[in-house]
């Protein structure tokens, strides 16, 4: 059973940064495509980043593009999401997704094998 942990949330000015952190603990991390996804109050969850098992491969949101980016350490089964010049409609709780193997997508939501708890991020203006 695959467990990840989301941490490094808060509350950041506009224009600031944070870097969220997501460990997993189980199964084989080093041979899975990793995602972080955010939902926002009253939205649907909505795809940000992705990375290949590898790490050499990455996938942003137009939205996120040139401010994310995404990074993976597979020696400590670790990603993570470098967030700058954010911005208010940014604050959503943000989630690591582990995909499912079978799949080919790079931001669909609904084929992921294995969620965290969340870690909110709050950007004020």
């Amino acid at each position: 059973q695959v467990q990840l942990a989301e941490s490094g949330g808060g509350l950041v000015q506009a224009g600031g940064s944070l870097r969220l952190s997501c460990a997993a603990s189980g199964g084989t991390f080093s041979r899975n495509f990793m995602r972080w996804f955010r939902q926002a109050p009253g939205k649907e969850r909505e795809f940000v980043a992705g990375i290949s098992p590898s790490g050499l491969s990455t996938y942003y949101a137009d939205s996120v593009k040139g401010r994310f980016a995404i990074s993976r350490d597979n020696a400590k089964n670790t990603i993570a999401l470098q967030m700058n010049s954010l911005k208010p409609e940014d604050t959503a709780v943000y989630y690591c997704a582990q995909r499912r193997a079978s799949s080919s997508s790079v931001s669909r939501t609904d084929d992921n094998d294995y969620w965290g708890q969340g870690t909110q991020v709050t950007v004020s203006s």
